[in-house]
């Protein structure tokens, strides 16, 4: 046996140079197959052991959670609750045991209301896991900043605005989110303060969060929105020109025709969108004296306007561009002309089909 293995490893030695190399290759693989199956059974156990311990706790919490909610208020039940609130907040001092227990109390918060969800916030003060969230704050770890932001979001506490509203202009855009998210949840139109400071971008997806988070609520108290339509950030004007047409902002008239010489396309149109959204019929003379020399896109939206808003004193400027180069122009320039005529009397009457009115049956009929 030994001869034998002797004859292999001399064999080997004298093998070919490339037959030696793929040989360590393969032992090579063979070894880091092995490695990562005993790593991975390793992993597999703790993580089967993680699940166990997690499932003890997390009963545990939640029994403790329970018998805190539905204890009487005679001396003897206040004790009980004075342990469970120090037990609590002894366990919160574990990472993982802090995140088992935000979870129970969310869970429960979520599916009730009224007194009960005031007793677990009121609990979450008890505890001190408010502390360990405020101070996560000022970590230099953003997904935990992002993370106690959420937290403090969904417990609701607002007493944190004060260390929250200065990280709103953080690097990373998942904190900003958050911040936003937690300042509209919790404060409403108030909260839009943010857009007083705000020097990063405002994203498409961001605001459409903010517009759903706003549309939850009824009977806000909507500020005035003129200070941001005035903003030097872009897509807080956008933002704004969003807000000012669902909640019909009338009272910013007067900033939004301003925008309409604004040095951003899309916000001019925006604004001349919201122009015939309001009916501010004294925009329309300002748009029509440098009509033509304003972009493709501002004309189109300009005569798309007119269809709604186009007055008897309009029709010979319309008049002038039916036979307009561009095909979306001329469509509304024929639906304003067939819209309105003008009478010799200076009046004017909306057309509408006549009763005698035939579709010509020769017309072929594409297929």
């Amino acid at each position: 046996m030994s001869d034998l293995i002797q004859n292999s490893i001399d064999a080997f030695q004298n093998s070919h140079p490339i037959i030696q190399f793929c040989a360590y290759v393969s032992f090579l693989f063979m070894a880091i197959i092995m490695g990562l199956m005993i790593y991975l059974k390793s992993l597999r156990s703790r993580l089967r052991i993680k699940g166990r311990i997690e499932a003890t706790y997390k009963k545990k919490y939640e029994a403790d959670l329970i018998e805190y909610l539905y204890a009487d208020d005679d001396p003897e039940n206040n004790e009980q609750q004075q342990k469970i609130i120090a037990y609590l907040a002894k366990s919160s001092h574990n990472r993982l045991k802090r995140k088992l227990i935000i979870n129970t109390f969310l869970k429960l918060k979520n599916e009730i209301s009224g007194e009960t969800a005031d007793a677990i916030q009121n609990l979450y003060y008890k505890t001190g896991l408010i502390n360990s969230a405020t101070s996560t704050l000022k970590s230099k770890k953003w997904d935990a900043v992002a993370r106690s932001v959420r937290e403090l979001t969904q417990f609701e506490i607002k007493e944190a605005h004060d260390e929250i509203i200065p990280l709103i202009n953080h690097p990373k855009k998942e904190v900003r989110n958050e911040i936003q998210k937690y300042l509209v949840k919790l404060f409403r139109f108030d909260g839009l303060e943010f857009l007083d400071v705000l020097e990063s971008n405002l994203s498409e997806w961001d605001q459409i969060q903010l517009l759903e988070i706003l549309n939850k609520f009824n009977n806000l108290e909507i500020p005035d929105m003129s200070k941001w339509l005035l903003s030097k950030n872009d897509s807080v004007v956008l933002f704004t020109l969003k807000l000012a047409r669902i909640y019909n902002q009338y009272e910013a008239q007067e900033a939004i025709k301003s925008l309409l010489n604004h040095t951003n396309t899309e916000i001019r149109i925006e604004a001349i969108n919201i122009v015939n959204h309001l009916g501010i019929f004294e925009a329309v003379e300002i748009i029509k004296t440098d009509l033509f020399s304003r972009c493709l896109e501002e004309q189109i939206a300009f005569f798309k306007m007119m269809e709604e808003m186009a007055m008897p004193d309009d029709i010979p400027f319309i008049k002038e561009h039916i036979q307009h180069e561009n095909f979306y122009i001329r469509v509304s320039v024929m639906k304003i002309m067939n819209l309105i005529t003008v009478d010799t009397d200076n009046t004017f009457k909306v057309n509408t089909i006549t009763p005698d009115f035939s579709i010509d049956k020769d017309l072929t009929i594409a297929s």
